[in-house]
Formats: structure tokens, sequence, C-alpha cells
């Protein structure tokens, strides 16, 4: 198949026009000009985009898609109160509705130009959905215990977990990993334990880290919302031990207990962060993943981007949980941390194709699979976009990097494909799911948690 339109951006290098893009059993084969192309492959298919941008697909680093059901329902509150809520109305879901609620986000996720998710879950249903759909994706299990002595348990049942879903998963789309829970959820046992089995299996590890000025007070002064005197409860047959201040930052508490040990470790948000932190990054080659409309609305803080930048951290961008966001769009993710940072930071002003890089071969380096997606290159996974480059906020395109970051959104979307496969074009979905009835079944959910 050739896929053909008027800018090509494989992001590795130079965007070019009137271009083509052969795609032949799930992979990349060619790359160039469209009319050297159809003369050269006379009896491929084309599929003529016109004025639109084939890109690779975006990346993901961070979601929760399970919680779609969620979007709405908990609003307009600060990060503490919509935890506790969000966690409040989850005991009310059983295992089909967050599965519904996963498959929800995924094919908003796919509607949007997003060909690959990294997920963390502790029902699965992220990874079946993905599966189901045929999205590319990392699904990590997360792991709790707030009590020591249950760490093995826990970590007993995650490897289970894990072992259950590499053996129904298709390894070529899906990679399964691990990751301890929130810091202030967790004994930090468990980060060490994670690191112990990350190594010895072979699997990432993705883990929430000094995402709050509440989880950085909380670890380093014991003050905030989490403090000792709203941990003298039970959660189940768990005693919640008392929480003593230790004196450092959320990246050095997880360093000091072996969170960074193993090959493969993505930190979420790291909104609270310094230089020394940064340094510890780099130095065990952390990945990081920031949400900043996440962060924002829930007044977690800001990203140090152009700190990580300079740093030469491996770094991308997460949409995060959609009962924060209300949606998984990665544009929206683009534009406003671009705006962001240039706004606290003008010194450092960063550019279109700095963003979009991040928004691609950024993130597949954080999940260390550069090698097969993230840009447009013969040899790699065909993770395809089209993105409509026609409409009024976009005419006329000079710079169709800028056109893409600046003004693009979801809705200009024209198909998705993974590894060959069109999983969506405009108005048509080419999966194996009864799109409606899922529309329909997380609307009854939601009706039961507004109850």
């Amino acid at each position: 198949m050739l896929l053909c339109a008027q800018y090509i951006l494989p992001i590795t290098s130079e965007p070019f026009q009137r271009g083509a893009v052969l795609v032949r059993n799930g992979k990349i084969e060619d790359i160039g000009p469209a009319d050297n192309l159809k003369a050269r492959y006379t009896d491929e298919e084309v599929k003529d985009f016109g004025m639109a941008a084939l890109m690779p697909g975006l990346i993901d680093l961070h979601t929760h898609t399970e919680n779609s059901v969620f979007r709405g329902i908990v609003h307009d509150v600060p990060y503490t109160t919509w935890v506790r809520a969000v966690a409040e109305k989850s005991t009310k879901m059983d295992v089909n509705e967050w599965r519904a609620s996963a498959m929800l986000g995924c094919l908003e996720a796919i509607a949007s130009g997003i060909t690959c998710i990294a997920d963390i879950t502790f029902s699965g249903a992220a990874g079946y959905a993905t599966h189901m759909l045929g999205m590319r994706s990392v699904i990590y299990r997360e792991v709790a215990a707030m009590d020591q002595r249950r760490i093995d348990y826990a970590m007993r049942v995650a490897s289970n977990d894990i072992a259950h879903w590499q053996d129904i998963c298709n390894p070529d789309r899906m990679t399964i990993g691990i990751a301890p829970a929130a810091i202030y959820t967790c004994h930090p046992g468990v980060f060490a334990k994670v690191s112990e089995f990350a190594r010895k299996e072979n699997v990432p590890v993705a883990m929430h880290l000094a995402g709050s000025r509440e989880e950085y007070q909380f670890v380093k002064r014991g003050s905030s919302p989490f403090a000792v005197h709203t941990m003298g409860s039970k959660r189940g047959y768990v005693e919640i031990p008392p929480w003593l201040p230790t004196g450092v930052s959320p990246v050095r508490y997880a360093l000091n207990w072996g969170a960074f040990e193993s090959d493969n470790v993505l930190a979420i948000h790291c909104t609270h962060v310094d230089d020394d932190d940064i340094k510890k990054l780099k130095e065990y080659d952390v990945a990081v993943a920031s949400c900043p409309r996440c962060s924002a609305q829930l007044g977690m803080g800001l990203s140090p981007i152009s700190e990580f930048l300079r740093a030469r951290l491996r770094w991308g961008f997460g949409t995060d949980s959609p009962a924060a966001t209300d949606s998984i769009d990665m544009f929206t993710e683009m534009r406003l941390g671009m705006l962001l940072q240039r706004a606290v930071n003008p010194d450092t002003f960063l550019d279109s194709t700095t963003l979009l890089e991040a928004a691609t071969i950024g993130g597949a380096r954080a999940l260390k699979q550069e090698d097969r997606i993230g840009s447009l290159e013969i040899g790699k996974c065909a993770d395809v976009i089209a993105v409509d480059l026609s409409g009024s906020h976009q005419t006329p395109t000079t710079d169709p990097v800028s056109a893409v970051v600046n003004t693009s959104n979801a809705s200009d979307i024209m198909m998705t494909m993974v590894g060959g496969d069109v999983l969506y074009e405009k108005s048509h979905w080419n999966v194996d799911v009864d799109v409606a009835k899922t529309i329909a079944r997380v609307i009854e959910i939601r009706g039961k948690l507004r109850g």
C-alpha cells in the first residue's frame, strides 16, 4: 500500500512535500517523492490523503485508560481531593466495567492519532482493550503494599498476573511491565522488590514520582494532606504504619530504596525535582514522562522540561488519567506543554519541532523502542497517522510541523495505522469491537457512579 500526502514528516529527517510511504507486511519498505514511488510500485494500492501530513503515530507515555468512565465526575478540585474521590468511586467498579472503560479510552486514543500507549493498571483492563483493538502498548502491572509483611504476597500475585498477560498478548504489539504504586500508598520495600523482579524477568518499570507538592512535602517533611494524622486508619486487614519524614526529595527517597536498579525505568511527572535529582535520573538512565495538562488541571506543578532537555534525559509526553483531563489528546498535551514552558522559561524557547519529536521518537526512546517505532524510516513498524491540514485554522500551511503542533487537534486525524493495519479512518472503525455498544455501556456505568 502506498500512503501519499502533501507533507511527509519522518521526524528523524527533514519534512518534505508531495511524498509517499510504502507499507508492506506491517513494515515501512520505502519512503520518498510520491511520483517516484508510484512509478516504482505500479501494482500497489494508493491511498492519497491530499492536503495532510503523514507522520509516525503519537506515543502516549502515561495514561490510565480504564479511568475513562470517570471523566467529568470528579472535577475542578485539587490533586489530593481528586485522588481520594477517584479511589472511593473505583470501589464501585467490577472487572467487566473496567474493561468497558478502558476500551472507550483506547478507542479515543486511536481516533486521536495515538498508536502506542504506556498504561499503569491493577485490573489489566488496559491490556485487554489494546489487545482487542490491535494497538501497540506497554502495560505495567501496579503493585501496592503498605504493610511490609504483605510485600511478598503482593509481588506473587503481580508476578502471576504478568505471566498470564504475557501468555495471552501479542508480543509484537504489547509489552508487559511492572509498576510500584505511588510513594504515599506504598511501603518502600516494594521498590527494591520491583527492581529485583524487573531485572530477573527483563521487564520494564514505570513509577509515579515527584508528581505533586503534597507528595514532596509528605516524603521530605512528613506534612501535607497525606500526613501522619490521616494514616491511623485501617485498609482491609492491613494496619497503616506511621510515616516518618525522610528529609530527602522523592527522587532521592526512591533511589535510596533501589527503585532505579533495573535497566528500563520510566518516571512519571517529576514536577518537583532539583538539579541534583535530574543528575541522578540521568546517571541511572531513567526516562521521564511529562503530563502538563493533568499537572496543571490538578494544581500539581510544572515539569522543568527545559532542564530535562539540557540533561539529555530520555523524555516524552503522557496524557495521564482521563478522570482528570477528560480526554486522551496528545495534541493538546504538546501545545500546552510548549506554551507553559515558554511562559515560565522564555530564555529556553521551545519550538514545535522539539515538541513533535517528544510525542513521537522521544516517546519511543523513553520506552527503549526507538528501533521499531517513533519515526518514518525503512524497516520500522508501519505505525502511521494522517493529519488533515486543510482546515481554515491551518491555511495557508507554510510549516507543517508548526501546523501540527500549534493548530491541529484530535478531530483532524484522518487515519490511524498500527503495524500496517488501518484501525481508524475518518468516521469509520476497522476493529473487532462494537463501538456503539461500548459507548452505551460506559454511559450506563457513569449513571451508577453518579448515584
